[in-house]
């Protein structure tokens, strides 16, 4: 009798049952890789549902503070013990041990993961092995234990200047690179920023290339923080931790007549920080740490300042909000790079930190407050994008091999 693989058999029952599902993130500064993959978590959730089948999944981050984020039914959280950037690179956050021992906790509990969990599919978000190879031991016994798990590394669409990039790459073993990894998948439109094109991703990796779109349409919303009725501006920093020039420079902008103006500093801003903040802030001027969601406030203000970061600009994007981008330009251009691109595009409006000041803010808002601004001619549908992706890599049998094509592979746009 021939056997084939169906419903009956255990790989069969592998692909028809509970998909479990991990998504890493290392997590040393703000919350940008965690909340990207938070929307992942939501988006494959849904989409997996609607298609029939439940999924459950573990997000692993390094920042205790995502965990105020509502996850989807089926998911939860691994806290890794935090790290931060220090003059000699990565150290503890927290922990009074050595930057080793902090690796080497955070190393474990990852491997941990993936071990007992199991997966079916594993995305690593922006590095590939993690903070000093954090993951890839992990990695290893994982694609040799369960060789139909898929692993996809999620980048966004600017990775840095192509120099910077490029001694990233240098850094590792391309060839590993190629082992530990099915796909890349590119958060972004290669329309308005193509990171194969610009030498940001090696030319003997675009084969493993697939675009998705930007993450915008889909993301959940929940009900905004504040009250309701009273036109209102809005300055967000993302984390924080960064956000002081942004947020000072906003307090002390003159506000367009009838207007009430929220500064969201974020979580991670530091408490002298946000007391500046607030001494500058006139009347009419809420300072919060953090808000229930901020994609609700940027729905319902009338016009949005805001840092460079991918998901904030994401979000952006999903609505008709008009937007002032003040990017971060230190140590990292990605932030410059992807306004300048979209704002190149008429996505949304751009000014270098070097030359914003309150009175260029007041003008800005007197001339956009309350207008809409469509935002079309680029691909928004990233989020549905990855569940298309995700079926078709975990229906390849586990021993398919993946070719060299030497072309990146784009979605439709």
């Amino acid at each position: 009798m021939i056997v084939t693989k169906g419903a009956g058999t255990e790989a069969g029952k592998e692909r028809s049952g509970t998909l479990r599902v991990v998504l890493y993130s290392h997590d040393s500064q703000g919350l940008g890789h965690t909340r990207r993959n938070l929307a992942l978590a939501h988006a494959l959730t849904r989409d997996f549902r609607n298609a029939g089948r439940k999924v459950s999944g573990v997000l692993v981050t390094g920042v205790a503070a995502a965990t105020r984020f509502e996850v989807p039914e089926g998911w939860d959280w691994v806290v890794v013990p935090g790290i931060a950037k220090g003059p000699d690179g990565y150290e503890p956050r927290h922990l009074a041990v050595r930057r080793k021992k902090v690796l080497k906790l955070r190393s474990s509990v990852i491997a941990a993961v993936l071990r007992d969990f199991r997966p079916h599919l594993v995305v690593v978000d922006r590095h590939p092995f993690g903070v000093d190879h954090e993951l890839a031991d992990g990695l290893e016994r994982l694609r040799r234990k369960r060789p139909s798990c898929r692993v996809v590394l999620g980048l966004r669409e600017v990775l840095d200047q192509p120099a910077a990039a490029r001694r990233e790459w240098e850094a590792l073993d391309l060839e590993q690179v190629r082992r530990s990894f099915d796909e890349f998948w590119v958060y972004g439109d290669p329309a308005i920023h193509d990171p194969v094109r610009t030498g940001e991703i090696p030319g003997g990796l675009a084969h493993l290339v697939r675009h998705t779109g930007y993450l915008s349409l889909g993301r959940p919303v929940r009900r905004r923080t504040g009250a309701a009725g009273v036109p209102f501006v809005v300055t967000m920093a993302g984390g924080g931790s960064d956000g002081l020039n942004v947020t000072l420079t906003a307090a002390r902008a003159a506000l367009p007549p009838g207007f009430e103006h929220l500064i969201i500093t974020g979580p991670q801003m530091p408490k002298e920080d946000r007391a500046q903040v607030e001494t500058a802030a006139g009347p009419g001027t809420h300072v919060v740490g953090s808000v229930r969601d901020a994609l609700a406030e940027i729905q319902s203000a009338s016009a949005v300042v805001a840092m460079g970061g991918y998901n904030t600009v994401c979000e952006i994007m999903s609505t008709t909000t008009p937007a002032l981008i003040v990017p971060r330009v230190q140590p990292r251009r990605e932030q410059l790079i992807r306004a300048r691109g979209l704002a190149g595009h008429q996505l949304l409006d751009f000014c270098h930190p070097d030359e914003f000041t309150p009175r260029a803010l007041s003008t800005w808002w007197r001339e956009v407050a309350g207008q809409d601004v469509p935002r079309t001619g680029v691909n928004l549908d990233g989020l549905a994008t990855t569940y298309d992706y995700a079926t078709e890599l975990l229906s390849r049998p586990a021993d398919t091999a993946r070719e060299d094509t030497g072309w990146a592979r784009h979605a439709a746009v």
